[in-house]
């Protein structure tokens, strides 16, 4: 009697509390702005916190109780989204340019041959903190993946062949999560570029062009040259290595060709600079010959 007797108490006391909480629910109900939900599905759902939110609820909320969306923008949501966005909350729409991570590191297997073991977890951030990792270059990519792991959107995977890590550039919405956990950050946002194009440089080692050389065979040594082939003071050279500002850069690629390491990337171009090269030096023949021959000269090799 006495077991059945603390059934029924337990039970009246919850269904108790029930109808308190229901009460107390119903009475400091706050109703949520509907725009909310309207923004928030428009939202790619990755909670990556590249708008500088704590989530993809979160930048909706700010959405729509801001005065202005100026400071509001979501790279994952693309420009079209937030158009829509902006028409939800009647306020003008923030348009940023579109941005893709490039990585700044072409140390590959192959470039850049081991000289260590690492027996540990499979961290870069935890090979970082043993020293140079398993290579003498201590500027390079650890080739562990903590950037895959952190790209919420599927943009990223680990070359076997080379072990680094490949962007896809139509995946990538610039984020910038991977960025963020780069113990060596050697993973920069750069603006896509008109038609996707884009030209960087791929190596992030300050060492001098000798000792640079000798880590990695696709290293910038800081020669120069591309900074004195840019025609548009797009190429500057700080601590041994050069950078490509991509506000000034006009994309003609003279920095590529140029670089006697090959350690400046493009991306994006219908022709590789290698067969613009090519297609260069063939006109250069066949003007040589033209010329020859117009002056019964035989033409050079």
């Amino acid at each position: 009697m006495s077991i059945i007797s603390a059934i029924i108490v337990l039970g009246g006391i919850g269904l108790l509390s029930a109808a308190i909480l229901y009460v107390v629910s119903k009475r400091f109900y706050v109703k949520e702005d509907p725009r909310i939900a309207l923004v928030e599905e428009l939202l790619p759902g990755a909670n990556c916190g590249s708008c500088g939110r704590s989530g993809c609820h979160d930048f909706a909320c700010a959405c729509a109780t801001a005065a202005s969306l100026d400071n509001l923008v979501c790279p994952g949501a693309g420009e079209e989204a937030m158009k829509k966005i902006a028409d939800i909350v009647g306020l003008a729409p923030n348009i940023a340019k579109p941005q893709v991570a490039v990585l700044k590191c072409y140390g590959t297997c192959e470039n850049r041959p081991m000289t260590a073991s690492y027996d540990g977890p499979a961290s870069c951030a935890m090979l970082h903190t043993t020293g140079s990792g398993t290579t003498s270059c201590p500027f390079g990519c650890l080739w562990c993946g903590d950037c895959m792991k952190a790209c919420r959107f599927g943009a990223m995977y680990m070359d076997p062949v080379t072990g680094l890590p490949v962007i896809d550039p139509e995946k990538c919405t610039g984020c910038g999560a991977c960025s963020k956990v780069c113990p060596r950050h050697i993973i920069e946002l750069r603006d896509k570029g008109p038609r996707g194009m884009r030209v960087w440089v791929a190596c992030s080692n300050r060492e001098k062009g000798t000792v640079a050389r000798k880590e990695c065979n696709a290293a910038c040594i800081g020669c120069g040259k591309c900074m004195k082939a840019c025609p548009h003071d797009a190429v500057s050279v700080t601590d041994n290595l050069a950078y490509i500002d991509f506000t000034k850069c006009k994309l003609c690629r003279k920095c590529v060709l140029a670089c006697p390491t090959g350690a400046i990337h493009d991306a994006g171009f219908p022709i590789s600079a290698a067969d613009m090269a090519a297609i260069a030096e063939r006109k250069r023949k066949e003007a040589e010959a033209k010329k020859a021959k117009e002056s019964n000269v035989e033409p050079k090799d």
